[in-house]
């Protein structure tokens, strides 16, 4: 394959209709970020926190929009409040691009923790996830947000450093 998984990703959510985006900071998901960034059919609002970013998406939605998170899974502890009460509660369809820090390779340590706590998280929360492993993954993506949309509920895309060293 000879694609830039970055512009994929944006290619196909602009192609599903996401036309809002909220980011935190994230060295793993950078190139999708300056992407969306640049993207004139998104509006982009970069979030000092997480859950921060999913109330501005619910808004989003509110408003007639369809929104997006892009995040770390080391954040995922401090959203479950705003994802239950908030995201899940209204039936507000929210695709989460998650970089899934913490797995073998990864330099810093502090990172493991979340990863071990993340998909069981994720999981007790009855939260659709998809685990991106290698390059051809993203290929799944444009279904992934359709469903989203279809069960109006917030699923996971959780992409490894795997799959960003395939990119």
């Amino acid at each position: 394959m000879t694609f830039n998984i970055s512009e994929r990703i944006v290619d196909d959510m602009v192609a599903a209709g996401i036309n809002f985006v909220t980011t935190v900071p994230c060295k793993q998901l950078a190139g999708v970020i300056d992407l969306v960034e640049k993207n004139d059919q998104i509006r982009h609002v970069p979030s000092n926190k997480e859950d921060e970013g999913m109330g501005l998406c619910a808004g989003s939605y509110m408003g007639g929009g369809k929104p997006c998170i892009i995040m770390q899974n080391t954040a995922i502890g401090v959203t479950v409040n705003t994802l239950s009460a908030l995201i899940q509660f209204y039936q507000f369809p929210l695709p989460m691009l998650i970089s899934y820090r913490g797995e073998v390779g990864e330099p810093v340590a502090c990172q493991v923790e979340m990863a071990l706590h993340t998909k069981p998280i994720l999981q007790q929360m009855n939260i659709p996830t998809f685990h991106f492993h290698k390059k051809s993954d993203v290929e799944e993506l444009p279904a992934i947000l359709a469903y989203t949309q279809m069960c109006k509920k917030p699923t996971a895309i959780l992409t490894d450093a795997s799959f960003w060293r395939a990119a």
